[in-house]
C-alpha cells in the first residue's frame, strides 16, 4: 500500500509525496485520514530543526500526531472494525521516512491499541483536538495536582487548559500579551500580564514554551506555590535559586497524555462540560500543506490549522 504524506525532508523543507506503507498485521488497522492537525509546538521545532533530540528523531520524517479518519481494514486482533471513526495519535508505518510522529498522511497503518474509537459527535474535524485536550487534562490530573489559578498563554492549549479547569470547577486567570489572542474567554478572565499586579498565585501553569518566563513566574507565586511547565521547551531551563528558595517554590513538568486522560476528556465532552468549539480557525486541503504550515507557524490569528485529506486517497 501507498499513502500521500507530508514529509519534512530537512528543516524548512517540506514536500507532499507518496510513501510505501508497511504491511498491516493482525494487530493493526488501516485508516483513511479525513483531517490532521498541525501542532505549533513540537511541529514548529521539527520545522525549524530545533527539536531536542529524541530516540527515532531524524529526517526525512512525517510529522503530525492529531489525525481523525475511518478504519478501512482491521486485523482480527486489532480491537476495531471496518467503518469505525478513530482518532490516531501518529504512526510509524512508513517504509522510507521516519514516523516519530507520523500522522500527517492520507492513509495510515497503526497498531489498533493506539487508535481511539470516536462517537459520531467526535468524528468531525474537532476530533483532531482530542490529544491536546487530553494533554490539558493530564496536566491537572497528576497526583496531588491543583487546578490552575493562572495560565500563561491563550493559544489553543492554553484555551483548552482553561476550559478543562472551568469544567472541573476552577476560575483561572489567563495571561496573553498578543491582543489578537485575548478574545474568546468562556468562564475565565484573560489579562495582559502587565495589567496584573498579583504576586500570590498558588498554582501557575505555563503553556508558552518560553523558558525565559520561569524566573518572572516564580516571582508571582504564593509561598509554597507550584509552577507547572506544561508547554514544550527547546532550550535548557534554569532559574535563580534565591527567589525560589524564599517562596519554597515547587516546579513540576507535565508530559503527554495517557489513556485515562483521554477517557476523562471524552466524558467531559460527552457531558457538555468541555467544548472544543471555536478552536479550529484555519483549514487547508492537504495539497496546500506547505502554505498551511507557514500560516500555522507565522499567523497569530491561527489557533489551530487542520489539513483536509478527503480529496487525496
Amino acid at each position: 500500500m501507498e499513502t500521500l504524506a507530508v514529509v519534512m525532508e530537512k528543516p524548512e523543507h517540506l514536500a507532499l509525496r507518496r510513501l510505501d506503507l508497511v504491511e498491516a498485521t493482525a494487530d493493526d488497522i488501516v485508516v483513511d485520514v479525513a483531517w490532521s492537525g498541525i501542532s505549533t509546538g513540537t511541529e514548529r521545532l521539527l520545522w525549524t530543526g530545533r527539536m531536542p533530540q529524541f530516540p527515532g528523531l531524524g529526517y526525512p520524517l512525517v510529522p503530525g500526531y492529531e489525525s481523525v479518519g475511518t478504519v478501512v481494514m482491521a486485523g482480527e486482533a486489532s480491537g476495531h472494525r471496518v467503518g469505525e471513526s478513530v482518532f490516531v495519535p501518529g504512526s510509524r508505518g512508513f517504509r522510507d521516512a521516519r514516523g516519530l510522529f507520523g500522522g500527517a498522511a492520507s492513509r495510515l497503518v497503526v497498531a489498533g491499541r493506539r487508535a481511539v474509537t470516536l462517537d459520531e459527535a467526535g468524528s468531525g474535524p474537532e476530533g483532531v483536538l482530542m490529544a491536546l485536550a487530553a494533554t490539558a487534562v493530564h496536566a491537572v490530573q497528576a497526583q496531588g495536582a491543583a487546578l490552575p489559578d493562572l495560565i500563561v498563554g491563550h493559544g489553543v492549549l492554553g484555551r483548552l487548559l482553561a476550559r478543562v479547569a472551568v469544567a472541573l470547577g476552577a476560575s483561572p486567570v489567563v495571561w496573553e500579551k498578543n491582543p489578537e489572542r485575548q478574545a474568546g474567554a468562556a468562564g475565565y478572565t484573560v489579562l495582559d500580564p502587565d495589567a496584573d499586579s498579583r504576586r500570590d498565585y498558588p498554582t501557575i501553569y505555563d503553556v508558552s514554551g518560553d523558558e525565559s518566563l520561569v524566573d518572572p513566574l516564580i516571582s508571582r507565586l504564593a509561598p509554597g506555590g507550584e509552577l507547572v511547565l506544561a508547554g514544550f521547551y527547546e532550550r535548557p531551563i534554569s532559574f535563580a535559586f534565591a527567589p525560589a528558595f524564599m517562596r519554597e517554590a515547587r516546579i513540576r513538568i507535565a508530559a503527554e497524555w495517557r489513556e485515562a486522560d483521554l477517557d476523562l476528556t471524552r466524558r467531559l465532552i460527552a457531558s457538555g462540560r468541555l467544548s472544543l468549539d471555536g478552536l479550529i480557525t484555519h483549514t487547508q486541503p492537504a495539497c496546500n500543506a506547505e502554505a498551511a504550515y507557514r500560516t500555522a507557524f507565522g499567523d497569530a490569528r491561527c489557533l489551530k490549522m487542520i489539513l483536509d485529506w478527503r480529496a487525496h486517497p
